[in-house]
Parts: structure tokens; C-alpha cells; sequence
């Protein structure tokens, strides 16, 4: 089984001046993913990008302390989290970035990145510098193959994202639009899935954006069209107060908890395994 949307670590705390949102209390990750590794769990697709607060030799780490398999990413959030680079370079720098990482390493860590992402647009519009990273990242993809995970801010503008990545012959089966739940909106969501790309439901949990049994609903109704395999499972969690210990949900509720709830909804045993295996197995780990 994959997450297929996390962050073993991000900082995001001083733009937001939050501590919350600085995930470095490593004991109580290693006690979460321990418990999904227990579970089943061999996979987790690190979502960190550049200026995220990425640490790529802390998530190995964990990871391996955990016996779960990490995949760690390349490329830009979105503004204001851009680091000053996306301001300084061009297209074609900020691509070579993300080609050296996903093809030589990642800084001196020895560690290769596997994937582009999460590469972020705003809410009301995609801004200037954040469309010119969705085209860096397509040249990127176009270069080594690496699949592209993008980020929507609550699930919108995801046609305009795909439309930018069009422009360059991106493959759209290797393209996972994320935070897809959180439009409310599934006749948007049938939209997507017709363009060929993949969508992810990977809020499940934060239940002040959104409840759980409308997501397994929407993903109830998306699986008897067949559209399972274009779907993958995750959770996104961002924050220290998401972790058991502290009073959260914890990584564990996805399958603990909404995973009943799919079966609840009539969604059947093909269905989830593609959504939570093989789907991100598909696009993560078969470049």
C-alpha cells in the first residue's frame, strides 16, 4: 500500500508563524509510520519540494527506521512559499534544477529524486512565476520521465494546470492533480479524469474542509464509473497536531477508518486496491 501525498518533513511555520507546521519531532513520526508499516504500508511518496523545509537525509531516516520505502520529490510549491531562485532563474535554469536532482542527486545527500512535485498554483488565478514552474516541471518530465504531482489550492484552476501542460506534450497519465476532494465538485472531478490524468483524494481526514463521508461518497460514485485507476489515497498531513500523539487523527485513519467507509459506500475490494496500491504503484514507482 502507498500514501501517495505526504510530508515526512516540511516547514512552513514562518510564513504562516505557526510552529504547528514544522514537522521535526522525529520520535513521534517514527511512532506513526511504524504503525501504517505494521499495517501494510511500504511506500510514501514525500511531497516536500525545494523551500518547503525539505530534508531529505532526516526523511530517508525515518523511513528506513520505519521499513517503509521513501520517495522523495523535486521542484516548487507555489507563492508566497517560493524560494528566491524561482524569482532569479528562468524556465529553463529552474528545469535543470530538477533534472540534476532527479538524475544525479539531490544537493551532496546522494539521494536521487524520484518525482516533480508538489508543484503549486494559487487559488483565484495560476500567477506568472507559478505557471513558469509548471512549465520548467513539464520540462523536466519530458526530459527524465519522472512523474508530476501538482498542487491545487482547495482543488481549484486543475483544467488551466492540465491546459499548461499540454502545451508541452506532458504524458497525463503520469500527472496526479492533487487535493482533488476538497472542490466538493464531481461533475469538476469527471472533468479531470477525462483529460487522462489522475486525481488524488489525499485530505482525507481534515474534517474542517471537508467531511469524510462526502469523500467516500464522491469516490463511491467515481468507482462505479471506473474511474478507480485514476485515483490515489492519501491524507497530507502537515502538521504536528495531525499526529496521535498530539490529539490527531494520525497516519492509521486512512486505513483504520475511511477505508470502512469506501467499503460502507459500496466501493469493492478491486476498487480500493487500485486506488491505494495499484494506481501509485503505476505512476510512482513504474518510470
Amino acid at each position: 500500500m502507498i500514501y501517495a501525498h505526504e510530508h515526512l518533513t516540511i516547514d512552513l511555520s514562518g510564513l504562516k508563524k505557526d510552529i504547528d507546521c514544522c514537522l521535526d519531532d522525529y520520535d513521534c513520526a517514527l511512532e506513526e509510520f511504524l504503525r501504517i508499516s505494521q499495517k501494510g504500508v511500504s511506500v510514501i511518496v514525500d511531497q516536500t519540494a525545494r523551500g518547503m523545509g525539505r530534508n531529505p537525509i532526516y526523511a530517508q531516516k525515518l523511513a528506513d527506521d520505519a521499513n517503509i520505502e521513501v520517495l522523495h520529490a523535486t521542484g516548487y510549491y507555489k507563492e508566497p512559499f517560493l524560494p528566491e531562485e524561482c524569482h532569479k532563474l528562468s524556465e529553463i535554469q529552474l528545469a535543470d534544477i530538477m533534472i540534476k536532482e532527479l538524475t544525479d542527486g539531490i544537493d551532496e545527500t546522494g539521494l536521487k529524486a524520484s518525482l516533480i512535485g508538489e508543484v503549486g498554483t494559487s487559488k483565484d488565478a495560476i500567477l506568472p512565476i507559478e505557471a513558469k514552474i509548471l512549465c520548467a516541471a513539464a520540462r523536466a518530465h519530458n526530459e527524465t520521465g519522472a512523474p508530476i504531482c501538482t498542487h491545487t489550492t482547495l482543488g481549484l484552476l486543475g483544467i488551466e494546470q492540465i491546459d499548461i501542460l499540454r502545451e508541452y506534450n506532458v504524458k497525463l497519465s503520469k500527472v496526479v492533480i492533487s487535493h482533488i476532494d476538497l472542490s466538493g465538485d464531481i461533475d469538476y472531478m469527471l472533468r479531470l479524469l477525462d483529460f487522462g490524468v489522475n486525481i488524488a483524494f489525499d485530505t482525507v481526514g481534515k474534517l474542517n474542509y471537508m467531511p469524510d463521508t462526502a469523500r467516500a461518497m464522491w469516490l463511491s460514485k467515481l468507482c462505479s464509473r471506473g474511474f478507480a485507476e485514476q485515483i490515489v489515497l492519501s491524507m497530507d498531513i502537515t502538521r504536528k497536531s495531525h499526529y496521535s500523539a498530539n490529539g490527531g487523527l494520525g497516519y492509521a485513519y486512512l486505513l483504520e477508518t475511511f477505508i470502512p467507509m469506501l467499503r460502507n459506500e459500496g466501493c469493492n475490494e478491486a476498487d480500493i486496491d487500485n486506488m491505494l496500491t495499484k494506481n501509485p504503484a503505476r505512476i510512482y514507482l513504474a518510470n
